[in-house]
């Protein structure tokens, strides 16, 4: 069998198994990358390159830094106040998605997923609220206020390079005449549908056969361990949404925040080792090898060729945006946003330039297909982050993930044609 073959394979075998879930969604993580390695898809050393990708060491810093406002008791705090201006857990679900969206138009998914999970679980334990009911619509805002900017989101940035390459560009804001509406078409999901859809799992932070638990602690934290914590995670959010002007990368920035709690014993080490979601960890690396994978190989550019061919040189341009945005959608629930835009993206311009029609149009599809990664815990690292804390299974994701999906793909066909029109004189 060809590379690209077993590449597939083991993409089916990895959606079969992340779907029945008969084994810990880590374990097939796993699985596929050490099948991708053994069969001489990927070399040894690149096969696990994902356990020191910049997201991983991300999320291991982001973990303690949440671990430390739990662990002192600021979470909670944090969660009191919040919980005064909200009356029930619909309008805290609301508020806190208008919140996030806004956030993730400065700053990146990941980032404002890893500021808000432990201000979320604080708020949960104050409230009683379930923590499953308001993560998940977390996540999701996070993806879709990626798309109020150009920095909102990665694979923005690499569509932009894309396009500019061919003497085009889009405008910093300009994103947003898909994303503002999306936002909002978003949250009234959530409000009206998506909020029935969300399991609902008990709290149970001190239960210690639970997957990922901050402690509390019956013994009196000092209140400048409290008031450091919550120091350290504004310095951080303030480094990560200057990341170009301070010239630092958002898991240094990170990372010297976490090293600051441990040095200040605002929080141990013992404590800090906790408090890193392995689980995460190892699902998100291993999956990073399928990504790996699947565009080395070419596997990823065949299957976009194969289904873009089917539909001949005089293509209907409602027709080849659906299967745009299909393509994408389909493929982004499987591999990273920035990867799922790294691959579509020349073929999109390709296509384009085949078929006489707007690049800016053809790479706007792409890119509002490639952010709609709601169907499974792997579509974007705040999916995965929130996995554990959550208690979420795999299809937990899909059921509130897909319908979202189907209504982002409709809304798109009607805005798409009228602010980024594939053959603007027709």
């Amino acid at each position: 069998m060809t590379p690209s073959a077993i590449t597939l394979c083991f993409l089916v075998f990895a959606i079969i198994m992340f779907a029945w879930e008969k084994l810990p969604l880590a374990v097939t993580a796993m699985i596929v990358c050490v099948g991708l390695s053994l069969s001489g898809v990927l070399p040894q050393k690149d096969a696990f390159l994902g356990f020191v990708d910049t997201n991983v060491i991300l999320f291991a810093a982001m973990f303690i830094i949440g671990g430390a406002l739990f662990e002192t008791g600021m979470a909670n705090k944090i969660g009191g106040i919040v919980t005064k201006f909200t009356t029930s857990e619909l309008k805290l679900m609301t508020v806190l998605m208008v919140i996030t969206g806004l956030m993730s138009a400065v700053l990146s998914n990941t980032g404002t997923a890893a500021i808000l999970i432990p201000v979320i679980l604080g708020i949960s334990v104050k409230s009683g609220f379930a923590r499953s009911r308001l993560l998940m619509p977390m996540a999701f805002a996070s993806t879709l206020g990626g798309n109020l900017s150009l920095i909102g989101s990665p694979n923005n940035l690499v569509v932009q390079g894309v396009l500019e390459n061919a003497g085009h560009k889009f405008g910093f804001f300009e994103y947003a005449k898909i994303g503002i509406p999306m936002l909002i078409i978003g949250v009234l999901f959530f409000v009206f549908i998506g909020y029935r859809l969300l399991s609902q799992k008990e709290n149970s932070s001190t239960n210690d056969n639970d997957v990922h638990v901050f402690h509390r602690h019956d013994n009196p934290i000092p209140k400048w361990k409290q008031w450091v914590s919550f120091a350290v995670l504004m310095a951080t959010l303030f480094a990560m949404v200057f990341e170009d002007v301070i010239g630092i990368k958002l898991y240094l920035s990170a990372c010297v925040g976490a090293l600051i709690l441990v040095i200040l014993r605002v929080i141990t080490e013992k404590q800090a080792y906790e408090a890193i979601d392995s689980q995460v960890i190892f699902l998100f690396a291993g999956t990073l090898a399928l990504a790996e994978a699947l565009k080395r190989t070419g596997a990823g550019a065949d299957i976009a060729h194969t289904i873009i061919g089917w539909l001949g040189p005089q293509a209907n341009s409602h027709l080849l945006l659906l299967t745009i945005l299909l393509l994408s959608c389909a493929l982004t629930n499987f591999m990273s946003n920035t990867a799922t835009a790294a691959l579509l993206a020349p073929i999109g311009l390709s296509i384009a330039q085949t078929l006489g029609a707007d690049p800016r149009a053809v790479l706007m599809a792409v890119v509002v297909g490639s952010s709609c990664a709601f169907a499974t815990p792997i579509g974007t690292p705040a999916n995965t982050m929130i996995l554990s804390v959550g208690r979420y299974r795999f299809g937990d994701y899909a059921k509130v993930g897909v319908p979202l999906i189907m209504i982002m793909i409709a809304v798109s066909m009607v805005l798409l044609p009228i602010f980024f029109p594939f053959f603007p004189q027709q």
